[in-house]
């Protein structure tokens, strides 16, 4: 019997393990998925709770619920892979898994530490990020007494999950502000290491004077060297100081520690991978899926649905003795946020930039590419359902895995 072993069952590895039992044979193939909780984190969510719009119960699930029947599912710290043994060491019981193929699905998360200054004394008292469920909790009882000041959000380092999410924050930030009564008391403060708050010149040309509209002060090309908790202050590399009164911070994201521990990273953590099969570059048994990969493709949940897409027809190709096929496309689908019950959907891949049209039917729509409407809003909050019931499940979306130019102009 061959052994397909699954690391991480967020969402790119409970995607993934959904549409393999149902593609594989049981009677020929194991499949088991190893993760080190029992949780499963809707994180688009959180960007929601810090304004109270979503609570933790909204954005978490036991992850047994979403894995296939007849699969195994260990809960285990994953301690090494050992990929010239074709296995996997694991805490519980002292275990090796091996394995015949193995999907690397580990993730990212945020690493405060990387940040001197940052996760000390003030974390969580005046200092805050929104990328855990812990911190959005933390920072949504904050908000609930807070009087204004000056807010400032950092974007510590590139890449980040969902690249759009602390451009979001900062909408739904002036939005809730405005709700609260305070917006006159509250400045408002991007600063990020990007030249621009948006970087393609024809999503730049269209929305960068909402900033301006919203109010929100920005500060590119901001490298930041430390937090000074004391003075209320950041600074970058060149000395420049931004002060707050409230921080909110997208810290540093790295992968999995697993990864360096096994020596397959590259100084993040992420694993070098084939842009367009998938393959992990230096192991022919190896795919990578979701944020674990060292692609230039935005680390997002549409990233991994389209990924798993591909990757399933080239893993069944791939079993069979054929070549892979290079079908990714780097293919991205992301709403944004604007505040006031509106929103933006941008739709991108490796090579196309954000451009504007109407999704995904050409002409109808019934989503607005590049413009402002409530019924991209609706398409935002309508996809928490379907993430659980549809995207995690491997059932099927009217979306094609690779972009297309229909409905698109610019």
């Amino acid at each position: 019997m061959k052994k397909l072993l699954i690391l991480g069952g967020g969402t790119a590895g409970t995607m993934a393990a959904n549409r393999l039992s149902h593609e594989l044979d049981g009677d020929e193939w194991q499949i088991t998925v190893v993760d080190e909780n029992e949780t499963h984190y809707y994180q688009p969510g959180f960007l929601f709770i810090p304004f109270g719009t979503y609570g933790k119960a909204d954005v978490m699930k036991p992850k047994r619920d979403y894995l296939p029947y007849g699969i195994e599912v260990i809960i285990s710290e994953i301690e090494a892979i050992e990929p010239e043994q074709n296995r996997v060491r694991i805490a519980k019981d002292s275990r090796y898994l091996n394995y015949d193929y193995l999907i690397i699905a580990t993730g990212s998360h945020i690493v405060p530490e990387e940040t001197p200054g940052l996760a000390e004394d003030e974390w969580r008292k005046s200092i805050f990020d929104f990328y855990t469920v812990d911190g959005a909790v933390a920072l949504h009882k904050f908000l609930r007494t807070w009087e204004g000041g000056r807010l400032v959000l950092n974007v510590a380092e590139m890449p980040i999950k969902c690249p759009v999410a602390p451009l979001e924050f900062m909408f739904l930030a002036d939005y809730y502000f405005h709700q609260q009564g305070i917006r006159d008391r509250v400045d408002l403060t991007f600063v990020t290491p990007l030249p621009e708050a948006f970087t393609k010149p024809i999503a730049a040309a269209r929305l960068g004077d909402i900033l301006d509209q919203k109010g929100i002060n920005v500060v590119t090309e901001f490298n930041i060297e430390r937090v000074e908790p004391d003075e209320k202050a950041i600074y970058a590399f060149d000395e420049t100081k931004v002060d707050y009164d409230l921080l909110v911070s997208v810290p540093v994201n790295m992968g999995s520690d697993l990864i360096e521990a096994s020596g397959m990273g590259d100084d993040l953590n992420f694993v070098p991978t084939e842009r367009h099969t998938l393959k992990a570059q230096e192991h022919d048994n190896i795919f990578v899926l979701g944020d674990a990969t060292d692609l230039p493709s935005s680390k997002a949940g549409s990233v991994a649905h389209f990924q798993v897409d591909v990757f399933i027809e080239n893993f069944l190709r791939y079993i069979d003795g054929l070549d892979l096929k290079p079908t990714f496309d780097g293919h991205a689908n992301c709403y944004i946020e604007s505040g006031f019950g509106k929103g933006f959907l941008i739709d991108f891949n490796y090579d196309v930039e954000p451009l504007p049209g109407m999704f995904p039917l050409p002409g109808v729509g019934p989503f607005s590419l590049l413009q402002e409407s409530r019924v991209n809003h609706w398409g935002k909050m309508m996809f928490r359902w379907m993430y659980w019931n549809i995207l995690l499940k491997g059932k099927e979306l009217p979306i094609p895995a690779q972009m297309s130019m229909a409905g698109k102009w610019g």
